[in-house]
């Protein structure tokens, strides 16, 4: 690499007027070494073969041209007339090949350079000039070598086209996608509506709110404020619509280095052109407050020092602004190996669906397409509401044939069928809820591959609407239809239904009063009750209700209100019996209906009471961790089996004695004990963490977690630790990930539980059969595909990736110690991970520019990541979900890759559509699976 010096003089001409008289120092000297970069990058790669430097130098004297030394290096000088003094800039640039790097940039005055002229002019000066004039030299000349010749960095990194592109997308300090004049009017918008109060000028404070940034960068839009208007000489703490337009032409400008000074300008706080490490350390708490991330923030000092380090190794005490810039710049090599590997594949994929213009073609792929994605739940569905349909059919037919029929015709018909298909789903919606026989089907027979059992909640939920339907049809006949005929029927005609009603009743109150319609009045009022606060506005506190009625809202009030259920079977049990038009035992049917289920479910209750006062357990450890996640490890007790994915019920007598709570297993089925990390969302698990809290002390020494206690090995637990029992585990769709060869898992928050069970099996699997393969060369008798498969029949898997997405740094803190230990065992990388903290910036955002650089040094000198605290480097914002979707594809032609997705509701249509997308026009198909809470 070849360094070579340029200097510039910048002046006018005597006499002439300057149109940059207003204009400082410091704006004339970055003009004009940004003007001298541009040409060095144009042409300064015509003849770079001996690295050396043709300069031409126009004295201010005289105008005389001055030449050098024969040079093929072809580097020009830029000269500027616009100045009547003159100022001189020397320029350091790196050349390599065909790219020239901008190294350094120093004003120096017309002493300074004395030497450097006289060797390129030859010209003379009197002896006693010539004494004064060269100690000072010598004298500057020992200042700059004291600062300029330092060793060469250890990658100095060029502009070539990889790192131009990286810029076009730095820096950005607008993160709208709009171009600049739209979002100029949504600024001039905001600008009329704030200053309508202050005369037309903005103040400071609201200058962030003007250009749509948050109030997290309020602090940040301030900075950036106080940047632009010292750089315009702007005293006041408000400005105009025009200086306003000025800032934001700024802001929004495309040019790379137009970004670059700014950003050089807010960091460097005192303008003297040098950034040192205390301006650097408050540059980084701004970020970090900006992007939320608290622990950051508490090292700042230690970061500034980490950039210092790599920037300024001969402790300068400052750095330059091409030294910001290298790092700015830096392109990961990966990233370009990956998109220049895909570029041509990307290209020659179809990934969207074709639109089909034919509408009945269109129709017969979208039903195709709907029944091969939903072929389970189709066959399911229609055998529900075939029978449904056969019952009523079956019940409308037979009271048209009968004498009730002629009094109170097709009313008693429609009460009836839809009272057939009531005692049918009273019954069905009992098993869905039956965990230990949906988890025992599921496993343990061949019906799980034709029935989904994964989505019981759903089906639960849809014969829960289907009763509701019954309900008000049967309600609305009976009581608006039925028993008005019957009052105003003719005495001739109501001989008929003399056997069944006794005497005419004379009024309405008559059949009020009946033990049907009392028990038919109260089933109503508590199904209500039951469906209403299981609505999720309601079960998860969307519904802000005021005082006393704040009580009816929440998971509690769900809970309790569910199991109201007992008084409504109790109550549809005598309803059954005391019937008007059937007086037979054996035609009284409805007992026959729940036998069944009722005995199921109570089996079911009874086996989860013995088995969790059986299987007790013990309390090993407890933390709390940002984020507000209680996490409990607990003793195993003998024989419970369990597979990753799957869940377990827990139950704390202090909190509840009767609320049992569904948790995601989170430890690992061949670890000695049982883990869950719970998050602090509702009454029961918030009264979990105080119980729990007053066990535990502040973490010291290293330990993670805010709060912490944990016995010792053989002790018993702690008296002060409340006693929790378990009950299962449960079958989840999760525990399937073992039947595919490629999995993609994606947790959302607190939805990563599951998959961090997943990634622990993995790995033990994965040292298992590397085990058995060493030991089997070892024998002599290497073993073969077919032998692998019988001694892991169960688990198909053979590579991974982890996508973990939450909005708090803290987050991390919660799996800090699997995903190190993933990313240390797993050597064969066959387990990607990948980890998101969507409160940071995306990349190429100026808010999280410094954040991005303190990560990549970190990340290189020590294997530590600044974000999350693991060896698993996070990315910022969220991640490009279709591009997650195309990269698997390409890496796994012809192969199913099993999607596992836990969390919120909020991403499971995205994900899923993309599943269908890439299944339907690639050769890769997606297998979709969600669990949401």
């Amino acid at each position: 690499m070849q360094r070579t010096n340029v200097c510039v003089c910048i002046y006018t001409i005597g006499g002439a007027k300057a149109r940059s008289n207003l204009k400082s120092k410091e704006q004339r000297r970055a003009e004009s070494v940004e003007s001298v970069y541009q040409n060095s990058n144009m042409r300064g790669s015509a003849d770079l073969h001996h690295h050396e430097s043709d300069i031409e130098l126009i004295a201010p004297e005289n105008g005389t041209k001055l030449s050098a030394a024969e040079s093929k290096a072809g580097t020009d000088v830029v000269h500027n007339k616009e100045e009547e003094e003159a100022d001189y800039v020397e320029v350091t640039m790196d050349i390599k090949g065909d790219s020239v790097a901008l190294h350094s940039v120093k004003t120096v005055t017309e002493t300074d350079m004395g030497d450097e002229k006289q060797c390129l002019t030859g010209k003379k000066t009197s002896f006693g000039a010539s004494v004064v004039q060269n100690a000072t030299i010598r004298i500057k000349k020992l200042k700059r070598l004291a600062s300029f010749s330092k060793p060469e960095p250890a990658e100095q990194l060029e502009r070539t086209k990889s790192a131009m592109a990286h810029a076009l997308t730095g820096l950005k300090f607008i993160s709208s996608k709009a171009d600049v004049a739209a979002g100029w009017s949504e600024v001039e918008k905001q600008f009329h509506s704030l200053t309508a109060t202050t005369d037309g000028y903005l103040p400071r404070h609201l200058f962030a709110k003007c250009i749509g940034l948050n109030e997290e960068s309020k602090a940040y839009a301030e900075k950036l404020f106080d940047t632009l208007a010292r750089q315009r000489g702007i005293q006041e703490g408000s400005i105009n619509k025009i200086q306003l337009r000025e800032f934001w032409d700024r802001i929004s400008d495309q040019s790379f280095n137009t970004r670059l000074k700014i950003f050089f300008a807010m960091v460097d706080k005192d303008a003297d052109g040098r950034i040192n490490e205390e301006e650097i350390k408050d540059i980084i708490c701004l970020s970090a407050t900006a992007n939320k991330l608290p622990n950051i923030q508490k090292q700042a000092e230690e970061y500034a020092a980490l950039i210092m380090e790599e920037l300024d190794p001969d402790n300068t005490g400052y750095i330059l602004i091409d030294n910001l810039e290298t790092l700015l710049l830096h392109v990961p090599e990966e990233t370009t190996k990956v998109e220049t590997k895909y570029l041509n594949q990307i290209l020659s994929q179809k990934l969207r669906p074709i639109f089909e213009e034919n509408p009945i073609k269109r129709w017969y792929r979208d039903t195709k397409y709907l029944l091969q994605d939903n072929w389970q739940r189709s066959w399911v569905f229609g055998l529900w509401i075939g029978v449904m349909s056969g019952l009523f059919a079956y019940k409308f037919v037979q009271y048209r044939r009968r004498a009730a029929y002629d009094v109170m015709g097709h009313c008693v018909c429609m009460a009836k069928g839809a009272a057939e298909t009531l005692k049918f789903n009273m019954a069905l919606i009992l098993l869905p809820v039956c965990r230990n026989t949906i988890t025992w089907l599921g496993n343990r027979t061949k019906l799980g591959a034709f029935v989904p059992f994964d989505d019981s909640l759903n089906f639960h939920k849809m014969i829960a609407v289907a009763i509701a339907i019954g309900v008000g049809i049967h309600a609305i006949y009976h009581l608006a239809c039925d028993f008005p005929r019957l009052l105003h029927a003719s005495d001739e005609k109501y001989k008929l239904m003399k056997p069944f009603f006794g005497d005419k009743p004379s009024n309405y109150w008559y059949f009020v009063k009946s033990w049907e319609g009392v028990t038919g009045i109260l089933m109503v009022v508590l199904m209500a009750i039951a469906f209403i606060l299981a609505n999720p506005r309601f079960r998860r506190n969307r519904t802000k209700l005021p005082k006393p009625f704040n009580k009816l809202t929440g998971f509690n009030a769900f809970w309790y209100s569910h199991h109201l259920f007992i008084f409504v079977y109790a109550l549809l049990i005598v309803h059954g019996t005391k019937l008007y038009l059937s007086k037979e035992w054996y035609k009284k049917t409805t007992w026959m209906y729940l036998a069944i289920p009722i005995t199921i479910y109570a089996l079911e209750r009874l086996i989860k009471a013995l088995r969790s006062s059986i299987k007790s357990v013990r309390i090993l450890k407890v933390a709390v961790y940002p984020g507000n996640v209680l996490v409990i490890h607990m003793s195993k007790p003998q024989g419970f089996s369990y597979k990753s994915g799957q869940y377990m019920l827990v139950n704390c007598a202090a909190v509840s004695p009767l609320e049992w709570h569904p948790f995601s297993i989170t430890s690992a089925p061949n670890d000695d004990y049982l883990s869950v990390h719970i998050k602090i969302l509702g009454d029961w698990t918030r009264s979990l963490k105080e119980k729990f809290s007053q066990a535990c002390q502040p973490a010291i020494n290293g330990q993670s977690g805010l709060l912490r206690a944990e016995c010792l090995k053989g002790d018993n637990s702690p008296s002060t630790f409340p006693k929790v029992l378990i009950d299962g585990p449960y079958g989840a769709p999760a525990q399937k990930y073992r039947e595919y060869e490629v999995v993609l898992l994606v947790g959302l928050g607190i939805g990563a539980t599951p998959m961090i069970s997943i990634l622990k099996d993995m790995v033990n699997n994965f040292k298992a059969m590397e085990e058995e393969d060493e030991f089997s060369i070892e024998e002599g008798s290497p073993m073969t595909n077919n032998q692998k498969d019988t001694r892991f029949n169960d688990f198909k898997t053979r590579r991974a990736y982890f996508y973990w997405v939450t909005r708090e740094q803290g987050s991390f803190d919660w799996f800090k110690g699997v995903m190190n230990e993933v990313a240390e065992e797993d050597r064969r990388g066959l387990i990607e991970l990948h980890s998101y903290c969507t409160s940071v910036y995306e990349q190429g955002d100026a808010r999280s520019a410094l954040i991005a650089m303190v990560q990549s040094i970190n990340h290189a000198k020590k294997g530590v990541d600044v974000v999350s605290g693991t060896r698993v480097k996070s990315h910022f914002a969220k991640p490009n979900w279709r591009s997650v979707y195309k990269r698997i594809a390409l890496n796994h032609p012809e192969a199913r890759v099993g999607v596992f997705y836990c969390g919120p509701s909020t991403l499971t249509h995205e994900l899923h559509q993309l599943a269908l997308d890439f299944s339907h026009n690639t050769s890769t198909k997606y297998d979709f699976h969600k669990e949401n809470f």
